[in-house]
């Protein structure tokens, strides 16, 4: 699909009819890792979960129940960053953002995770309301790592809405 039409018509869904595979879900994290990040650091992390009794766990324990029944029929998921890697030199934070370097990267991969998902015909909702302890202790994820998103990917039941934006005037000081 053209890139500005992809931009165009990728919408959150929150009503999905069927879930991504696991070869489906492999090949948009492929396209996903080629982002950019602080010095090619490539700190996000993810964990897909495919199988009926992992989503089923991570649904419940891991969700506020508005986002496990936005997400219900997709695959999801779960993205991190490593802290400590963007940003950072032998001497410690390169500035004053520190690890919000890794948050900046992990956000550049999770955009490319959407776009190559909706490349690929698929839908998303990423969701940032979630129980990253539930989800470091259900999916092993270390303690280095910051949970940051769940991303439900799938197919959509029924069309989304449209999404109003603000004008560019509104939001830029061209100098």
């Amino acid at each position: 699909m053209e890139f500005s039409k992809l931009i165009e018509t990728r919408r959150s869904v929150r009503a999905y009819a069927s879930a991504a595979s696991k070869e489906d879900i492999e090949s948009i994290l492929e396209m996903a890792q080629q982002a950019p990040s602080w010095k090619n650091g490539q700190p996000a992390r993810c964990y897909a979960v495919t199988s009926p009794e992992a989503l089923a766990e991570v649904r419940e324990k891991g969700l506020p129940d508005f986002n496990a029944n936005s997400s219900a029929g997709a695959s999801l998921i779960v993205t991190t960053f490593v802290r400590g890697i963007s940003g950072f030199g032998p001497e410690g934070p390169a500035n004053k953002a520190g690890n919000y370097w890794g948050a900046y990267d992990l956000g550049l991969h999770d955009a490319y995770l959407v776009l190559a998902a909706a490349d690929l015909g698929f839908d998303t909702l990423i969701m940032g309301i979630r129980d990253a302890e539930a989800l470091k202790s259900i999916l092993g994820i270390p303690d280095e790592e910051e949970v940051m998103s769940v991303i439900a990917v799938g197919k959509r039941a029924k069309e989304p809405g449209s999404r109003p934006r603000k004008a560019v005037a509104e939001m830029t000081k061209f100098f």
